[in-house]
């Protein structure tokens, strides 16, 4: 007999018919009954979880069930979201470049001297992609994570990794329900809009391959049941140095996945003094930053992105990128068509944080490290002569031919 096709179930129809909610879950029907014509000039606040947390997952973006409050009592957990609008400009709605200038202003406050890794972060976003940070403890990979996904009025949650987090500690798991006498579903903290999974590194290879699913088809299996995720997913994951104890390497399945990988490195010296000034006596939190735009201002942000031309010529140099990462002397396995086409992408995101409608060869060039870096693996002996994918990277982009500007424009 043929196997049964899985039941697909949407994260925020609540649980398959007939089951019913733990009695400390929000109300669904609370939630579903508000105003159609309510404006939603607020959202959720973001808020920190535990693998572990029984509570079930809210539903899909901002809209999810959430527990009522008393009467004449504001729900804490609300904050107001300060509308995507220009006042300089007459109430006109913002363009991504405008949205980027806020965003790496407010987080700015908190995360001293990286513009271009919050611009790459938000670039991302504006993607639907995934984003890797990757550098050694005390740099800010944390707090620049957190500080992005405050400045965002959607559902936000975290995933500290340990050796002992097993899988359904991020996706849930089926209990057992004896008044009912069937299996209830519980979704885990990967039900958000935006989730930092913490030093991801830290779990075991058995746990980050629970992830795979959920970041490349944006769903979840457990017990032959598909449970869609919410819209926007938005995964941001930290991690150390494979070199530093206790650490455990991700698979190159789940490396491609991510959309771009980005280093912060050591603050320079004005910046350290910076550091030092700002958050010395007392250290500004994410906490305390203000939610920027919600789930309408950012679809509307990743239109113009998506509106973006990328020329004939300059999509022939970017596959032509690709291929030349698959023939560089060392290489075991280059770029993949998905990196490809993430790099197109990250081309068209560049150009419109730069606020260009079409895209440029210097907008691939300056997106190529980030994008195509940890998805390049050196062979053994390349390693061990001290090759790097940074100078494999550095050497495609010298040798392939770039189209004149003309050719990108008008192709």
């Amino acid at each position: 007999m043929g196997r049964v096709p899985p039941r697909r179930h949407r994260a925020h129809d609540g649980p398959p018919g007939g089951t019913r909610w733990d009695a400390r879950a929000p109300s669904a029907l609370w939630a579903r009954a508000r105003p159609p014509h309510r404006a939603r000039a607020q959202s959720l606040r973001a808020a920190d979880v535990r693998a572990d947390d029984p509570r079930p997952a809210r539903g899909r973006g901002s809209r999810g069930a959430r527990a009522r409050p008393r009467d004449g009592e504001r729900d804490p957990r609300e904050r107001a979201v300060r509308p995507l609008a220009d006042p300089c400009t007459g109430g006109a709605r913002l363009t991504v470049r405008d949205a980027a200038v806020r965003l790496v202003e407010q987080v700015g406050r908190v995360i001293i001297g990286k513009r271009p890794a919050i611009e790459q972060l938000f670039a991302a976003l504006l993607v639907d992609g995934h984003v890797l940070l990757e550098d050694v403890p005390g740099v800010g990979k944390t707090m620049l994570a957190k500080s992005v996904a405050r400045s965002l009025a959607l559902d936000f949650r975290r995933v500290q990794c340990t050796p002992d987090l097993v899988p359904s500690d991020i996706t849930g798991v089926s209990v057992f329900d004896p008044a009912t006498q069937r299996f209830e579903y519980r979704p885990g903290p990967l039900f958000a809009n935006v989730l930092l999974v913490d030093e991801i590194n830290r779990a075991t290879p058995r746990t980050q391959s629970a992830l795979l699913e959920a970041m490349q088809e944006r769903q979840v299996t457990v017990d032959d049941a598909t449970h869609e995720l919410p819209e926007p997913f938005f995964l941001i994951a930290t991690q150390n140095p494979i070199e530093l104890e206790g650490t455990f390497p991700l698979p190159e399945a789940q490396l491609d996945r991510f959309h771009c990988l980005i280093e912060l490195g050591y603050p320079g010296a004005e910046e350290e003094d910076e550091i030092l000034r700002t958050h010395g006596p007392a250290s500004i939190l994410p906490e305390t930053l203000e939610p920027l735009f919600g789930i309408e201002e950012l679809a509307l942000l990743r239109d113009e992105v998506r509106r973006v031309r990328v020329g004939d010529a300059v999509r022939r140099y970017i596959g032509d990128l690709a291929r030349g990462t698959r023939t560089a002397v060392g290489v075991d396995l280059g770029a993949s068509p998905r990196a490809g086409i993430a790099l197109f992408r990250a081309a068209q995101a560049h150009a419109a944080l730069r606020g260009r409608g079409y895209a440029l060869p210097d907008d691939v060039k300056s997106q190529a490290g980030g994008v195509l870096r940890h998805r390049i693996f050196l062979g053994a002996d390349a390693e061990m002569r001290g090759r790097t994918t940074s100078a494999v990277i550095a050497e495609v982009l010298s040798r392939t031919p770039v189209p004149a500007e003309q050719q990108a424009v008008a192709g």
